[in-house]
């Protein structure tokens, strides 16, 4: 690709937005152009909004704020100019995502790490190491509203290790039921109230808002079967214990499956081990792996192997038989959920869409 494709990025003074602006630069695919925020914000520099009175620099993401990104001016959401971009990546709360993006998909694709529209019947959720056949369905969702563009959201970040991990064992074994407890890094919300350092140091939260609720049907979603102008959900039942630790980056799940087909333990290892994803397999952002099975009983931890693949590969440990299930396996999947689970996952997924023909 010789020229680059200009990106806009709404949200982009958040958490999830710094994400992006830290994962966009020096892509090579793409360059970002064009950032927005809230009125607040807007006519200011991204460098200006993010400092305080103080002069400290909110800046949360890895490394330094690029140069680059610093110097753009921070438009108003709802009057980005996109008339000379290719497409936009949106990081705003749900609320917001449920007005601004269908405003961009107008004329533009919109790749969004928001919520708002994950369980449209017209709206693929799409991992492209797991599902990329899904995209058919953007095609739908065009004639349907009847725009140029397209909304595509990333899953919960939390569903995103744990579908990965499933997409081998479904394919090879079949899956009925999975039973999974999530011990979630404290990254994953943002600096939303409940996880202030008095809340989780020497601590556990056993409750994450709608999270329990998001993995079952996410899961059986991209899971699921693309039909004639909707997506047929797996037929699995997904039931789940979200909690939040005092873990900075990376979410760790303890899974229980019932398989359709009895396997060895050897068998489902080489499943996990071997999976890979011819469609998604070459694209820029993809690791050289996409699953890591580690023997080690002591592993994965968050802390030694979050960042695996550039932080895109999933890791699975501790995988055994249990006969408490029937043809049953159980297992530690780790994620990174503020790369895989969020901005670099995005970036994956609009890089699929190139590939597709998607976004010109």
């Amino acid at each position: 690709m010789t020229t680059k494709k200009r990106v806009g990025l709404v949200g982009a003074t958040g958490i999830a937005g710094q994400q992006f602006i830290a994962a966009l630069e020096g892509h090579p695919w793409f360059t970002l152009a064009r950032v927005a925020a809230s009125e607040r914000s807007a006519g200011k520099t991204l460098k200006d909004a993010l400092t305080d009175g103080a002069g400290a620099l909110r800046w949360y993401a890895d490394g330094q704020l690029p140069a680059a990104a610093a110097g753009l001016t921070l438009e108003p959401a709802e009057e980005l100019g996109t008339d000379d971009l290719s497409l936009v990546f949106s990081a705003v709360e749900s609320g917001p995502a449920t007005k601004l993006e269908p405003l961009y998909a107008q004329r533009l694709p919109v790749i969004s790490a928001a919520s708002a529209f994950r369980d449209a019947p017209d709206v693929p959720l799409i991992l492209p190491q797991v599902n990329p056949a899904h995209l058919d369905l953007v095609r739908v969702q065009q004639r349907n509203r009847k725009t140029r563009g397209f909304i595509l959201p990333i899953p919960n970040c939390t569903t995103t290790g744990l579908a990965v991990a499933l997409k081998p064992l479904a394919d090879r074994f079949g899956v009925r039921q999975v039973a999974m407890t999530s011990m979630q890094a404290v990254s994953g919300a943002g600096r939303s109230p409940g996880v202030a350092a008095l809340d989780v140091i020497d601590n556990l939260v056993p409750f994450v808002p709608n999270e329990e609720e998001k993995v079952a049907r996410e899961t059986g979603k991209i899971l699921g079967r693309l039909a004639a102008e909707s997506i047929a959900p797996h037929p699995l039942r997904v039931s789940c214990t979200c909690t939040r630790v005092g873990v900075l980056d990376g979410h760790t799940e303890a899974v229980f499956a019932s398989l359709e087909r009895p396997a060895q333990l050897s068998e489902l290892r080489e499943a996990l081990a071997s999976y890979a994803n011819a469609e998604a397999g070459g694209l820029p952002s993809a690791p050289r792996q996409w699953i890591e099975v580690h023997d080690d009983p002591y592993r994965p931890q968050p802390r030694l192997d979050r960042e695996a693949g550039g932080g895109m590969t999933t890791s699975v440990g501790r995988l055994r038989l249990d006969p408490t299930f029937e043809n049953g396996v159980k297992f530690v999947v780790l994620s990174h959920n503020t790369k895989m689970g969020a901005a670099r996952g995005a970036i994956l997924l609009a890089e699929l869409c190139v590939s597709k023909g998607l976004i010109g």
